[in-house]
C-alpha cells in the first residue's frame, strides 16, 4: 500500500513537472516572434562557458517614449512595458509604459530598468533615457565561439505574458553555430 502511494504521489510530481514545462514550451513556440538588433560585449564566463552578451538598442530608451510621461525617477528594478512596431526588417521600440499592457496592445517586451537615475529634463521636460534588460542579454555559445566578427540580430519569441526568450541569433543573416564555423577562434 505505501509503495503505491509514494508511487502515485512520484508519478503525480513528474505529470506536473512536465506539465508546467510542456506549457512554457508550447507558449514559446506559439507566440510571435521579432527580429532585433544587437552587438556582442562579453565572450567568456570561466564557470559557464562561453557566451555573447548581447546589446540591444532596444536596451536603451529614449525618455520620450513613454506615456503616460513620467513624472517620477525610476529606480533600479522598475518594471516596464516597451511595445515594439516593426520597421522594415526589425522591430523597434515605439513606446514604453509603467502599466502591464492590455491584451489587444501589439508586441510588448516586460523589462527591467537596470540603472537608477533621477530625472534629467531636457527641454521637452522628458528624461533622456533609461537603460533596460529583457533577461535575453546572455546568449550562451559553443566553446571558443563567443568572439562573433559581424552584424549580431536576434530572433526573440514573445509570448503573451512579455517574457521573452532567444530563438536564433544570426551572424550577418546566418544562424550563430553555422557562422562560426568560419570564424571559430583557437585559444
Amino acid at each position: 500500500m505505501k509503495a503505491k502511494l509514494l508511487a502515485l504521489i512520484l508519478g503525480l510530481q513528474s505529470l506536473w513537472i512536465l506539465g508546467m514545462v510542456g506549457t512554457h514550451e508550447w507558449r514559446l513556440r506559439s507566440a510571435p516572434t521579432v527580429l532585433l538588433e544587437t552587438a556582442p560585449v562579453d565572450p567568456r564566463d570561466l564557470i559557464r562557458g562561453d557566451y555573447v552578451i548581447l546589446n540591444y538598442k532596444i536596451s536603451r530608451l529614449d525618455g520620450t517614449l513613454f506615456k503616460p510621461a513620467l513624472t517620477n525617477e525610476l529606480r533600479t528594478g522598475t518594471k516596464v512595458y516597451v511595445t515594439l512596431v516593426k520597421e522594415g526588417e526589425f522591430h523597434r521600440a515605439a513606446s514604453v509604459s509603467l502599466q502591464p499592457p492590455t491584451p489587444d496592445s501589439g508586441r510588448v517586451l516586460q523589462g527591467e530598468v537596470i540603472t537608477p537615475w533621477s530625472l534629467q529634463f531636457g527641454a521637452s521636460k522628458a528624461p533622456v533615457s533609461v537603460r533596460v534588460e529583457y533577461g535575453l542579454e546572455r546568449y550562451y555559445v559553443h566553446e571558443g565561439t563567443g568572439q562573433p566578427q559581424g552584424k549580431l540580430t536576434a530572433r526573440i519569441s514573445i509570448p503573451q505574458s512579455g517574457h521573452a526568450s532567444i530563438q536564433q541569433v544570426f551572424i550577418d543573416g546566418k544562424p550563430y553555430s553555422e557562422a562560426m564555423k568560419t570564424q571559430t577562434v583557437h585559444w
